[in-house]
């Protein structure tokens, strides 16, 4: 029997989403970031989100449109530097954040997303990651009014000396939203360049992942070995088109010498 995962429209795929939910949102920056989904969340009018993201996107752009309309509770991330609301309501009180190694925060999305607990990591040992301390949510008045707690560190034995390693709490979620090159009706993706750096975690994470791609093909038309993400973590597919409005974070370009 045939699995066709495909709706017909963005407002569809994100209509269960209800406000409270958690989210795994895909994206590097700006790039790989599912905006046709972000917007219908917006229009959708869910709040109080906890969303774990590399990053939160720009004032106007990305995760940032969802931030600007205070539909996000917590933030979870590893960078955060380009967005001034962001900024504003995280030192005002009003937005809870988890700053995350950005390699510790991959693995929690890949752990969580394959079943495994928690682990343990290096990254962090000797800091306020492990040692706690770390703001998470001011009051307003330039006191802290969550912080974050210490974490288990243990030694272990590695190529015959002991080492301190910090336990680390994988991240499930209750969906995830994704930006995919190309994907099937049965839901299997293919991510571009530097969008496969979160997005194929981000999108195991979610207990159900909505996928929008810009090219629809049918199953079997990706050889498998071209497969990033296989469909059975994949729960939903909506095709947005190779015209999707695409941005630049931070454009550069180089001076012609004549």
């Amino acid at each position: 029997m045939s699995i066709d995962k495909t709706v017909g429209s963005a407002a569809e795929a994100v209509a269960d989403i209800p406000s409270g939910a958690s989210l795994a949102v895909g994206g590097f920056g700006l790039c790989g970031n599912p905006m046709v989904l972000i917007q219908a969340l917006l229009e959708l009018g869910s709040d109080e989100l906890s969303i774990v993201s590399n990053n939160c996107g720009v004032d106007d752009w990305g995760l940032g449109v969802l931030l600007a309309a205070r539909r996000i509770r917590k933030m979870t991330s590893s960078y955060v530097g380009e967005n001034k609301e962001f900024e504003r309501q995280f030192l005002t009180g009003e937005l809870e954040v988890e700053l995350t190694p950005q390699g510790t925060l991959a693995e929690k999305l890949r752990a969580g997303g394959s079943g495994v607990a928690a682990f343990f990591t290096q990254t962090g040992v000797g800091t306020q990651v492990a040692e706690g301390g770390l703001p998470r949510r001011y009051d307003g008045a330039g006191g802290i009014a969550i912080a974050s707690p210490q974490k288990e560190v243990r030694s272990f034995e590695v190529n015959g000396t002991a080492k301190d390693f910090v336990l680390e709490e994988s991240i499930s979620t209750d969906f995830s939203l994704v930006h995919a090159l190309k994907g099937d009706r049965h839901g299997n993706l293919v991510f571009a360049k530097s969008a496969r750096n979160f997005s194929p975690l981000a999108a195991m994470a979610g207990r159900v992942c909505i996928a929008q791609v810009e090219e629809l093909v049918e199953p079997g038309e990706i050889e498998p070995d071209a497969v990033h993400l296989p469909g059975v973590y994949v729960s939903r597919v909506i095709e947005v088109g190779s015209d999707v409005e695409k941005r630049i974070e931070r454009r550069t370009v180089q001076k012609v010498v004549a």
